[in-house]
């Protein structure tokens, strides 16, 4: 595959080098520390996180870059180079609530680490990346893992994936609104390269499993659809699984749940469900088995199987889970007429957003080409690809950085 580039063509050091002098542009004065922190895509348990099943993400070799340099005092400045707005405020006089704008990410995560360090100096930070926002690769989660990577250890903490993982939660669910689920910022934070995570949502049991990059290849296609999380799209298909699950949990045993409740019962009680309903439940326990089907392929070395799981994963999700779009659609369907791939899927909440695709490596060469043609002449343009490595997580990077 190829390794992840830079804005200028570089690595990962040349373009936190860049972010760097940017940073000292806007604030000059001493070198800022420099931190990344990666993306995600999800392989397989599409939209189990927040229904307590499992799931099995990826970091990518792309994300955020945090540039950062504390003050003597208890100010705090927020800048991005994605977006002309910026935040300013003191630590004692915060502000009391989300606005709406990029900065309430980081923001949140912030207000939730110094409720154990009511002392803490102010900063100034730079947020960046080379990561496609709002395209289903879990920017929120990487700025706010990243966020709080970068003030711990500019604080003097030790890293903590978990004390990472608590504050992103909070940032996003609490202080956000978003009711996102635990997949992203763990799959973000316990990265391991040449691995992929499995997580067990409702437990928050996970492990590594093996991801034979010999093999198999990652490219994510973006649609261009900007979904902004889709924030009440997305809330709505939370309470709709919710629903379904306090329906169907009185004839579901243990089952805390709603991956947790068996397909039989879901099929014996399916006229208790409104039709959004009970294709929401079908969705949901489908992809348990599915996920736990691909695993066992993983394990066995059998990529052919693992791809056809992930393909009929997006089957589900545009007839089942209706959150597909014809852009996404579209990629699906070419991505599985080119020879070597394997599997095809809509990622994230959907909406819009990418399409991962598993192919074999030497597939990868005339892929872009072969996908382009056809979406071109339906929407007008070209759809961004990309080939992805795993990432080894947040981390500072050394150097001067200017």
């Amino acid at each position: 595959m190829q390794a992840t580039r830079g804005a200028d063509g570089g690595g990962l050091e040349t373009a936190l080098a860049e972010h760097a002098r940017r940073f000292l542009a806007l604030f000059p004065g001493a070198p800022p520390r420099r931190f990344f922190s990666p993306g995600r895509v999800n392989l397989m348990g599409a939209h189990l996180d927040y229904n307590g099943g499992p799931v099995m993400p990826m970091a990518l070799d792309r994300g955020t870059f945090v540039a950062l340099r504390a003050r003597d005092d208890r100010r705090v400045v927020l800048a991005s180079t994605l977006e002309e707005e910026r935040l300013e405020f003191a630590l004692d006089a915060p502000p009391a609530r989300a606005s709406g704008r990029w900065f309430d990410y980081p923001l949140g995560v912030l207000l939730h680490l110094l409720r154990t360090r009511p002392g803490a100096r102010g900063a100034e930070v730079l947020f960046g990346g080379n990561l496609p926002i709002g395209a289903g690769l879990s920017s929120s989660a990487s700025i706010c893992v990243g966020t709080a990577f970068a003030f711990r250890a500019c604080w003097g903490e030790a890293a903590d994936p978990l004390a990472c993982i608590e504050a992103a939660l909070w940032g996003e669910r609490s202080w956000v609104g978003v009711q996102c689920g635990i997949m992203d910022p763990y799959a973000v934070a316990l990265s391991r390269p040449g691995h992929i995570l499995w997580l067990e949502c409702r437990s928050a049991r996970y492990h590594h499993l093996p991801f034979d990059s010999d093999g198999m290849a990652i490219a994510v296609v973006d649609s261009g659809i900007r979904r902004e999380l889709a924030k009440g799209d997305f809330n709505h298909r939370v309470s709709e699984c919710q629903e379904a699950f306090r329906l169907l949990a009185p004839h579901a045993g243990a089952a805390q749940v709603l991956a947790e409740v068996a397909p039989e019962v879901v099929e014996r009680h399916a006229h208790e469900l409104a039709p959004p309903l009970l294709a929401r439940a079908r969705h949901v326990v489908g992809e348990v088995a599915r996920t736990q089907a691909a695993r066992t392929a993983l394990e066995h070395g059998e990529a052919e199987a693992f791809g056809r799981c992930v393909s009929a994963t997006h089957a589900s999700l545009r007839d089942l889970f209706e959150v597909s779009v014809p852009e996404l659609d579209l990629v699906v369907e070419r991505a599985l007429g080119w020879p070597g791939v394997l599997g095809a899927r809509l990622t994230g909440a959907g909406f819009g957003g990418c399409v991962v695709v598993v192919l074999r490596p030497a597939a990868c060469a005339g892929f872009r080409a072969h996908l382009e043609p056809a979406f071109e002449a339906r929407f007008g343009r070209r759809p961004p690809v990309f080939f992805f490595r795993g990432d080894a997580g947040p981390r500072e990077v050394s150097g001067a950085g200017s």
